[in-house]
């Protein structure tokens, strides 16, 4: 038994100096403009998804959401906020986005409805090691759910005819009025 406990300290000890040399050589690279490989890839894709269903649950969408009012608010917060790195129907990215790697998601591109609680924990917690902010410091869950509401009930259903006249009739107006 004493065997099998020293062989097992000594592969973590051996584990763990060959970790902190390949840290400390800078072997690794970290540019935006090197992908991950593919298990660092998968790593990233299974820990960021367990994480978020761990702690989403903590929340509970309202009612509201589909409400149009509720659409109307969180377009607005998008349109100023998140649609130069996520885009819209008819609207580029910011030429920014180019170099963001992992590059966000083209959220009109995907029908979300039932994601709720996933875009809202995101929104509000952002993720490390993205271009995700957390919103939490600046918004509070009312802002966030209208931002939720947006993006999950709204975006991807529209054309860009009508991300243009959303355009006008909320964001252009309001500053005219």
């Amino acid at each position: 038994m004493k065997k099998i406990l020293v062989t097992i300290a000594a592969t973590l000890a051996v584990l763990l100096v060959g970790s902190l040399i390949f840290i400390s050589s800078g072997a690794y690279d970290i540019s935006q403009l090197t992908p991950h490989n593919g298990l660092t890839l998968k790593i990233i894709k299974m820990t960021t998804h367990n994480s978020i269903n761990r702690r989403m649950k903590e929340n509970v969408v309202p009612a509201n959401l589909k409400d149009t009012e509720q659409i109307i608010a969180g377009f607005k917060h998008y349109n100023e906020m998140c649609v130069s790195c996520h885009g819209a129907p008819g609207v580029k990215t910011n030429e920014m986005v180019e170099g963001l790697y992992p590059r966000p998601p083209e959220l009109y591109k995907h029908g979300e409805e039932d994601a709720a609680l996933e875009f809202f924990w995101i929104i509000k917690n952002g993720i490390k090691m993205t271009s995700m902010p957390a919103f939490k410091p600046s918004h509070d869950d009312t802002k966030i759910w209208a931002m939720t509401a947006f993006v999950t009930q709204k975006l991807a259903k529209m054309s860009p005819e009508e991300y243009k006249a959303w355009i006008a009739k909320y964001v252009v107006a309001s500053k005219d009025e």
